[in-house]
């Protein structure tokens, strides 16, 4: 499948952005233009049954990696992707030969156990939006509406392939985390840095970091950007 994507800047390197479950594209707009003022032409897709990308057949991060690798640009100079969009890139990196890769609180290890729930977050109302993520910015919220109004709640079933802890890293990689991290646990993230992963943590951050805290995200991409 060939996906829809945003795109900001026009600079002579070349940044990708994969999003996480139920969103889209639109989630990176807070952090996208200041990376593309740091001379990036920025790339940010939408998933395939999520924003403008049609639903897909089957949900694996394998089988979601394969359209992504349609869609991008080969060799960029960086990769960046959050929660199922990191297990998503994962798959995908042997072949996109991105130079750096940077996974922001990854869904690698932690499968919910209650799909329906998650399902159910396709009619949440702006009041229960706005009451789970306190520290958006209200455009945010009205981006996360319009996304869920998109998505296809069957791809839900991604989390149940989720990779699990990663070895060595393919390219230099950075796994930025939220703080504290749901997902990758002060074990795991100990477990990552010995395996050859820079691992950093933006305190107060929740899961979606680059929306709870954009500039505490663009501080922690120091050095990596």
């Amino acid at each position: 499948m060939r996906l829809a994507t945003r795109v900001w800047g026009g600079g002579p390197r070349t940044a990708v952005l994969v999003h996480g479950i139920m969103t889209d594209s639109r989630s990176w707009s807070r952090v996208a233009p200041a990376i593309a003022g740091r001379g990036y032409r920025v790339v940010a897709v939408d998933l395939p049954g999520h924003g403008a990308s049609g639903p897909a057949g089957t949900y694996t991060p394998a089988a979601l990696a394969a359209d992504l690798l349609d869609t991008l640009p080969e060799a960029p100079d960086l990769a960046i992707a959050h929660s199922l969009g990191s297990a998503v890139l994962l798959s995908a990196l042997p072949e996109l030969r991105c130079s750096r890769a940077i996974h922001c609180d990854p869904a690698w290890l932690r499968r919910p156990r209650d799909l329906d729930a998650l399902r159910a977050v396709k009619h949440a109302t702006r009041r229960e939006l706005r009451a789970a993520h306190p520290r958006w910015h209200d455009d945010d919220i009205t981006a996360e509406q319009r996304a869920l109004a998109t998505w296809d709640p069957a791809s839900v079933t991604a989390l149940r392939h989720l990779p699990g802890l990663p070895d060595t890293p393919a390219v230099p990689s950075l796994v930025l985390l939220a703080g504290p991290s749901e997902r990758i646990p002060p074990a795991e993230a100990t477990a990552l840095s010995r395996r050859g992963w820079r691992v950093r943590t933006v305190d107060g951050a929740g899961h979606t970091v680059h929306r709870d805290d954009p500039a505490g995200f663009l501080h922690g991409l120091r050095g990596w950007l």
